[in-house]
């Protein structure tokens, strides 16, 4: 339990896309911190006992739960809420899959695979991946947003101006975050908890893993917001870099083309030199590598790279 919280919000407490009609989990004051018990992306779908046969029978209409929503005292169109990432309880579970038809490289990688995770949620020491890999961990949540002004049900999955579906990796403990506020009170839900992720999740999923999320909620009024906006307490990437990077580079006039370049070369690169299956190298990269615009402004071409932590094998 969380002795500074003044609420706990069980994990039944929680829905599938977001909705302004949703009745409020609970309503609190400005200032208040707040234990959200988050599910995976999966919605309990995948268990440590799950093999890659569960992947086709996924039902996809109860993916990417997220916990609330919670109703804030005062919060009104044109404030922002201030979310405090106070602190993580990550569970030691977790899954990273290939789902056919989703991620970056869904044309290549057409068949089902998934990785089960174990690690310690005390230590956080990396997770290990096949015989040789060490994955480092980060926990953050991926999907942390309010409710949009437009009625009726929407997608959880494409990430919004009020937040949602960011998959932001340095969203993790001592972040701030600042949402736009479009309904009353906020509505503000949590979820889709990680482990682990790189920078663009690029085979659809990071380390996926049910934890407990600790936040304090507090409204900055009149901030106009266009977009979110969050503070980082330190550095962001210092846990990957003691062993430099490998790195591979996409580049022409598409960002995305020079992106799946970038990605399938590092996947291919990896595969050669670990004796790793492709997919499994999809899956890794996905958890730990970053996908970065290095330049956009040379026209008419740009250059996406892609960096891999050296770490993981060394």
């Amino acid at each position: 339990m969380c002795n500074n919280c003044n609420y706990t919000i069980h994990g039944r407490h929680h829905h599938f896309g977001w909705d302004n009609s949703f009745v409020p989990a609970e309503t609190v004051a400005p200032g208040s911190t707040i234990q959200f018990q988050c599910l995976d992306s999966s919605g309990g779908q995948l268990t440590p006992d799950s093999t890659v046969e569960d992947i086709a029978a996924l039902d996809f209409g109860k993916i990417n739960p997220v916990t609330g929503p919670i109703y804030v005292d005062g919060a009104e169109p044109g404030d922002a809420l201030k979310v405090t990432i106070e602190q993580f309880k990550p569970s030691g579970f977790g899954w990273t899959a290939n789902i056919p038809g989703f991620g970056l490289l869904a044309d290549q990688f057409k068949e089902p695979a998934l990785t089960v995770w174990k690690y310690d949620p005390s230590s956080l020491e990396p997770a290990l991946f096949g015989k040789n890999g060490r994955v480092p961990l980060k926990p953050f949540a991926g999907t942390i947003g309010n409710a949009p002004a437009e009625k009726g049900l929407h997608s959880v999955v494409p990430p919004r101006r009020v937040g949602g579906n960011l998959d932001i990796r340095d969203l993790a403990a001592g972040t701030t975050l600042y949402l736009p506020v479009e309904v009353a009170g906020a509505l503000f839900s949590v979820g889709d908890t990680h482990a682990a992720q790189g920078d663009g999740e690029v085979c659809g999923t990071a380390i996926e893993s049910p934890m407990d999320v600790v936040l304090t909620l507090d409204l900055v009024k009149g901030a106009n917001l266009k977009m979110p906006r969050f503070t980082t307490p330190g550095p962001v990437t210092r846990h990957l870099d003691a062993k430099g990077y490998e790195v591979t580079t996409g580049i022409g006039p598409d960002l995305m083309e020079g992106a799946r370049s970038a990605v399938a070369q590092m996947v291919d690169l990896l595969a050669g030199q670990y004796n790793l299956d492709p997919v499994d190298a999809y899956m890794l990269v996905s958890v730990c590598g970053d996908l970065r615009i290095s330049e956009i402004v040379d026209m008419p071409n740009w250059v996406v790279s892609f960096y891999f932590p050296r770490c993981v094998f060394e």
